[in-house]
């Protein structure tokens, strides 16, 4: 008898944190997707940074959890892993975009989004984005890299108009010099306009980097107006 491998859509609960109020009041929408091993309920609370009577922050989680310790401990959250990859990727794509498309209506008409990564959350915002093309303004990769098996550059005019911010530590130990190298040539052959910030730290969402990133992008709005 030969094994055959199956697979079937079902339900799945999603599990998502928010810092703010939606409503037309909300000028900045911070969509920000956790690493590999977080919780979304911990990793909202790096936004409190942020927080203000205008902004909104949703806070997608993985759908694969596990524990840290085998069997006991802590818990984390991945987004994908390579067993089954592209029905994971179809799943967590599916899933953003639903947040996406239940939020953006109840905000202010002209409300700047941000779509921020961390780490592991990076290559999940690229490939959610290379898949529905949302609106939005402003793409963080934080701690974090392009999916190399992507191609940006059929989509010129569609990334023309965004700000691109690449951001790490520089005792980042994942973002090695060669990796780090890598990165910027595949910018360089994709075509893309990456502002790269860099902050004395490690692999972390650094709250006072994360202030200023904040104050760049409402400074852009101003002056935009």
């Amino acid at each position: 008898m030969k094994v055959q491998a199956h697979s079937i859509s079902v339900r799945k609960t999603a599990h998502y944190y928010t810092l703010g109020q939606p409503g037309p009041q909300v000028q900045y929408c911070w969509i920000a997707c956790h690493g590999y091993g977080q919780l979304a309920k911990s990793f909202v609370h790096k936004f409190t940074e942020v927080s203000r009577e205008d902004i909104l922050v949703l806070a997608p989680e993985g759908f694969s959890r596990f524990y840290w310790k085998g069997f006991s401990g802590d818990v984390g959250a991945s987004w994908m892993t390579r067993e089954d990859r592209l029905d994971e990727i179809a799943d967590y794509v599916r899933y953003l975009q639903t947040l996406y498309d239940h939020f953006i209506p109840q905000l202010a008409p002209d409300v700047r989004i941000i779509l921020f990564g961390f780490s592991q959350g990076c290559a999940t915002h690229c490939r959610w984005i290379l898949q529905h093309f949302p609106r939005f303004d402003h793409l963080v990769l934080w701690a974090g890299l392009l999916p190399e098996d992507l191609d940006y550059r059929p989509h010129q005019d569609y990334f023309a108009s965004k700000k691109l911010h690449f951001v790490y530590g520089i005792k980042d130990p994942f973002l090695t010099e060669e990796r780090l190298q890598a990165h910027r040539q595949l910018i360089e052959e994709q075509q893309l306009n990456f502002r790269t910030n860099i902050f004395e730290g490690k692999h972390v969402v650094d709250r006072a980097a994360l202030r200023k990133l904040d104050g760049r992008i409402r400074k852009e709005k101003l002056q935009n107006h």
